[in-house]
């Protein structure tokens, strides 16, 4: 079952030659998810192969132009392309009354569904969920009200071992063993742990939009798989970082750190480092399991 996350865009506040504006592409299974949409985010999907009718879910952190303002547009081509299929959006909640403003300012009337669930910003939510997956908020510390978002795969069904088992066993004795169940069939007791293997275990993503370093969501995110977390600038602006309530290079490990992640990658850059190498080292020199994003990078969560 596939689970990835592809980069669109990993700069900050402006975009470079080289870096696009934050935007994320989640896949988990058939599904696609977009985090954030920054300006020219669909540029950036036809440049990677990502094909936006696919999208069913975007998910926005916060109200800050370089996050949000490639949505109209978005939307916009997903209309003129004769999208009908229905499309969640979670955002924060005056992000509704801009959308309206902005489509009957250019007389756009969407001929498809776009359900609007305004996210809750002060604390931690379930904002999603279906058979397989469940996805989380949880606020930041930013200059305007932001979450991140926790991508978390549900526990799946133990494997059949078939050698040890009749091949005509009921189709419920065999689910039922797939959840761990003891069944009886034709009087033969099978216990589960012995005609089963054990699941992989669930894999899980998060997405730590602009924010300052916030010790308290190492707890929250405790074992994550893959842990995204901005990286604006280097320890040595760590004044300015604060005033601006962004994270450094360092502060981003740190985290990784006391989560116990079990891989970093650090993006959101400032337009003022041509070379992202000297935060790479800086990372990397408190939590080895760290990459450096680049736009049109494709992570496994495994």
């Amino acid at each position: 079952m596939k689970f990835s996350v592809t980069i669109l865009g990993s700069s900050a506040g402006v975009p470079t030659l080289s870096r696009s504006l934050p935007a994320q592409v989640v896949q988990f299974n058939e599904r696609l998810f977009l985090i954030d949409c920054g300006e020219g985010t669909q540029v950036q999907m036809q440049k990677f192969g990502i094909k936006p009718h696919r999208i069913s879910h975007i998910f926005i952190s916060h109200l800050h132009g370089d996050h949000y303002l490639g949505l109209a547009g978005l939307l916009s081509s997903m209309n003129l392309q004769g999208r009908t299929q229905p499309l969640s959006l979670f955002a924060p909640y005056s992000l509704a009354e801009v959308l309206t403003l902005q489509f009957r300012s250019m007389g756009v009337v969407l001929r498809f569904p776009l359900h609007f669930f305004p996210l809750p910003m002060e604390q931690p939510a379930v904002i999603f969920e279906d058979d397989l997956l469940l996805v989380r908020c949880f606020p930041l510390v930013h200059l305007l009200p932001t979450v991140g978002f926790l991508f978390q795969e549900k526990p799946r069904e133990r494997n059949l071992i078939k050698e040890r088992l009749p091949k005509d066993m009921p189709f419920a004795l065999l689910k039922a063993l797939k959840r761990g169940e003891n069944v009886t069939w034709q009087d033969t007791f099978y216990h589960a742990e012995e005609v089963t293997l054990p699941p992989p275990l669930p894999r899980s993503y998060a997405y730590c939009s602009d924010t300052l370093y916030h010790e308290p969501l190492a707890k929250d995110l405790q074992g994550v798989n893959l842990l995204y977390h901005e990286a604006t600038f280097q320890e040595a602006l760590a004044d300015h970082a604060l005033k601006t309530t962004h994270s450094t290079a360092r502060q981003a490990a740190m985290l990784a750190l006391k989560a116990q992640a079990k891989k970093l990658i650090i993006g959101h850059f400032s337009a003022r480092y041509k070379d992202v190498s000297p935060l790479l080292t800086e990372a990397r020199a408190v939590f080895l399991a760290t990459e450096a994003v680049e736009d049109g990078a494709v992570f496994e969560i495994a």
